[in-house]
């Protein structure tokens, strides 16, 4: 086992949070030459969701910190010119397509792998290999049919074969075509120098985890492993060698580890004050947000309806640095409506009523409605504060 490094620096929480939320481009200028492009590079991984409320998650994440981006534009930003390929990271995520050599362990494993939940019919991956080559770019249902019946999870033969030729990595989503990805042959949609699986575990799992570093600013080995969805013990191997320095910070209790350039500098800046998507790389993780933010934070899209605490699709407010409340959106026509808002005291009322104006903008809304607030006496407060911002 290697003998891993003491740590020499020792962070207060504050200042991890602040390192956080910069590694995040949360906190200081946004490079706004750089947009949506820039935002992913920055990011390593922007999570694909279905659910769509406001927006999709992979719009939010662009827009909470560059602000209102156009829509069309993000969607552009990501798929032209063979910038990102979406795969398998933290979930299904889209990802630099620089990254597509260093996924090779993983296209490795699936290639490897014994057992699958749908058996793949005989010739079917070489038929929809076969007629990509001839007809691509393709949907599943282009392609022969994405399901055998309306059952969720009752796949087509081809779309069972499409699905497995991407992750093996001869098959690319070169685009989100109504949701439905839009499948290409690898050798048309990613770069010739990019296309290959030659570097070593060790090298992809280094460079992976040298990525999550720089993304999160620091964080214990459960943050890194979690950033790419690695296991504990890849990042055990690699760590040592990844070019991150092991850190002290208070509180956390748990060995951690830092990017250097986010150690050289002291993260200071403007705060953005935004909506989250709850699929948000900044507060993905819910062991982390709690430790960081201090704030527990759960998806109950999947939870049953009175089962439910603070909504469908709860988005985080952020300001100042910190997470200061929670609302549960909706849109009716030109108005967003939050159908319950959780707010941290009165003084998280200002910066929740300038999250919520500045979402209908980027939405094309016109209006707000507050339905409900978990603390009444917070009501009148926030839609005083709404009216006065719209005017």
């Amino acid at each position: 086992m290697t003998t891993l490094p003491r740590p020499t620096t020792t962070l207060t929480a504050d200042d991890a949070r602040r390192i956080a939320l910069r590694a995040q481009g949360l906190l200081g200028a946004p490079d706004r030459r750089a947009g949506v492009r820039g935002v992913l590079r920055h990011l390593g991984a922007v999570q694909l969701d279905t659910i769509s409320v406001l927006a999709r998650s992979h719009e939010l994440v662009p827009y909470a910190r560059l602000g209102a981006v156009g829509r069309k534009a993000v969607e552009a930003a990501y798929w032209t010119d063979a910038h990102a390929f979406e795969y398998w990271s933290h979930a299904a995520c889209i990802l630099p397509i620089e990254e597509w050599p260093h996924f090779a362990f993983r296209r490795r494993a699936y290639r490897d792998r014994p057992h699958w939940h749908h058996e793949l019919p005989d010739g079917a991956y070489d038929q929809v290999i076969k007629q990509l080559r001839a007809e691509g770019p393709l949907t599943a249902t282009e392609l022969g049919g994405a399901k055998k019946t309306n059952d969720w999870w009752d796949w087509s033969g081809a779309k069972v074969a499409v699905e497995r030729a991407l992750m093996y990595g001869e098959v690319v989503c070169v685009e989100r075509r109504g949701w439905k990805r839009v499948y290409d042959l690898a050798e048309r949609a990613v770069p010739a120098a990019l296309l290959h699986d030659e570097l070593d575990d060790s090298e992809c799992l280094r460079r992976l985890v040298r990525l999550a570093g720089e993304s999160l600013g620091v964080g214990t080995r459960a943050d890194i492993a979690d950033y790419h969805r690695l296991k504990a013990e890849q990042v055990d191997a690699v760590i040592a060698d990844s070019g991150l320095v092991p850190v002290e910070v208070e509180g956390w209790g748990k060995p951690a580890w830092a990017d250097p350039a986010a150690l050289a500098t002291p993260p200071r800046g403007r705060h953005r004050t935004t909506l989250l998507s709850p699929f948000d790389s900044l507060i993905w993780e819910r062991a982390r947000t709690e430790r960081i933010f201090g704030f527990t934070h759960r998806l109950e899209a999947y939870v049953p309806r009175p089962k439910r605490v603070h909504g469908y699709f709860a988005m985080p407010v952020l300001a100042g640095g910190r997470l200061v409340g929670r609302v549960d959106p909706a849109r009716e026509g030109r108005t967003l409506v939050a159908k319950q808002a959780t707010l941290d005291g009165v003084k998280a009322v200002p910066a929740v009523a300038q999250a919520l104006v500045e979402a209908a903008t980027w939405v094309d809304c016109t209006d707000v409605r507050v339905e409900r607030v978990d603390a009444p006496e917070l009501r009148e407060p926030l839609n005083r504060e709404l009216a006065g911002l719209l005017g």
